[in-house]
């Protein structure tokens, strides 16, 4: 629920670490229901405070590029610059071209765009079988089929099981893994049906910060592509979620190999916006239009475009693709220094890792782990922090109560280790003071959760 992924942000210090804090990100009302302390937030997984440079980037283009993009005047010429040199910051980042970006509202936007595109291309291609001699209707009446992982966010997940339900589309969700954490390559390929049309797995999940195969995977299904077309088959396509990844990890479209990729502004340190990378739009790859309106981002997303919003995506990408290595190497030593006073004050023994699976790389800022014991479930563990702020799980799911996270299931963690899980993700602006002030905070409502008995 959008309600939830943004809580306790306001009461958090996190300003851009060489950037000056603007009045907005000084703790305000921390001491009105808990102790005055500082909160310390680390939730960067839910979603980012704004760096500086974004919201000036903002507020510039709200003076000075109010004009409407379309129009000729400078107020709209302005405003067409600013979204151009945006789409050409965010295709940088990515390793793209500028034209194969499509502005969206934001990464749920995207992801649906996708796949209901898919089931369009499908039909289109059915009721042009006549011209293509048969070729792309393996089964008369026969519908799209999609592969996923069954550890998707929620909008993947519910798009494609709603298409099931209403029976438009064939679905196949490929369990992780319980030894590598990931959707397995081979699990993947076994799934491909004659009817496969697109297989979608997240870039790095959101809960455990696994990071997915993408690239192997691309290019196997490439390799089959060739046979289906010798056969008659059409291509298959191929998505990845890369919401938690961009920011934490390099991104690169090339690398990746696929024809779509989902790009989130929020997650990143720039505004609640985003964007698609379709590889080729238009031209190798389809794209069909889920709005229509008045021919904005080529009619392939129409309505007069969000500049303020749009200038604070590209220059979030700018930073990115400035200093991706840097913000790395931040947010994993303070990550492993979390994970190595987490252990060190309760013990190896009471400390479950969630997110460690030997050999299998992970987002460098995500910490999932349980504290064990009968009393010391997620949500009341944060219920009796004084200076946390962080969920049990993804941001969308916080109103579960005692129930562990379906993801966390699905990876195989034991149920009672899975309901006491708590998911800590740094930024590039945490420091390892307040990973030592975070692991205090826990002892201390570990203790007094334990003294309630």
């Amino acid at each position: 629920s959008p309600g939830s992924r943004g809580a306790g942000m306001e009461a958090a210090v996190a300003p851009g670490r060489d950037a000056p804090a603007p009045a907005a990100s000084q703790p305000s009302g921390c001491g009105k229901h808990n102790s005055p302390e500082r909160k310390v937030y680390m939730d960067y997984n839910a979603t980012t405070p704004l760096e500086p440079e974004v919201i000036q980037a903002m507020t510039e283009a709200m003076w000075e590029a109010w004009g409407n993009p379309s129009s000729l005047y400078p107020a709209g010429k302005k405003a067409k610059d600013i979204i151009n040199a945006a789409r050409e910051s965010l295709a940088k980042m990515v390793g793209g071209k500028p034209q194969d970006i499509i502005f969206t509202s934001g990464g749920t936007e995207s992801n649906n765009l996708v796949i209901h595109s898919v089931v369009k291309h499908f039909h289109a291609n059915q009721t042009s079988k006549g011209h293509a001699g048969g070729h792309h209707s393996p089964v008369e009446g026969a519908k799209p089929h999609f592969i996923t992982s069954s550890v998707e966010h929620d909008s993947i997940r519910l798009p494609l099981e709603h298409l099931a339900e209403e029976q438009v589309a064939a679905v196949t969700f490929v369990p992780v893994s319980k030894v590598s954490g990931q959707a397995e390559v081979e699990d993947i390929l076994a799934a491909v049906r004659p009817t496969t049309r697109l297989v979608t797995i997240m870039l790095a999940n959101n809960e455990t910060g696994v990071v997915m195969p993408v690239p192997e995977i691309s290019q196997r299904i490439k390799a089959l592509n060739q046979e289906r077309v010798a056969t008659g088959l059409p291509p298959i396509l191929t998505h990845t979620d890369a919401a938690q990844a961009l920011g934490k990890q390099r991104v690169d479209v090339e690398d990746l190999g696929v024809d779509f990729l989902t790009i989130v502004g929020h997650k990143f340190y720039g505004p609640r916006i985003g964007a698609l990378y379709v590889r080729g739009l238009g031209e190798f790859t389809p794209l069909y239009p889920m709005l229509f309106g008045g021919g904005q981002e080529r009619n392939f997303r129409p309505g007069t475009e969000n500049t303020p919003m749009i200038a604070g995506l590209g220059k979030a990408a700018e930073l990115v693709t400035q200093n991706c290595e840097a913000y790395e190497a931040h947010m994993r030593d303070i990550r492993d220094y979390l994970e190595e006073r987490l252990e060190a004050e309760f013990g190896q023994k009471r400390i479950h890792l969630n997110s460690q699976f030997p050999g299998t790389q992970r987002l460098p800022n995500t910490c999932n782990f349980s504290v064990r014991g009968p009393r010391l479930q997620g949500h009341k563990v944060l219920a009796q922090c004084q200076v946390l702020l962080a969920s049990v799980g993804a941001a969308c799911h916080s109103d579960h109560g005692d129930q562990p996270s379906p993801v966390l299931l699905n990876y195989g963690i034991p149920f009672d280790v899975a309901r006491n899980a708590l998911r800590l993700s740094v930024g590039r602006s945490t420091t390892r003071a307040e990973v030592d002030l975070v692991v205090q905070d826990l002892k201390q409502a570990v203790a007094q959760l334990e003294n309630q008995a």
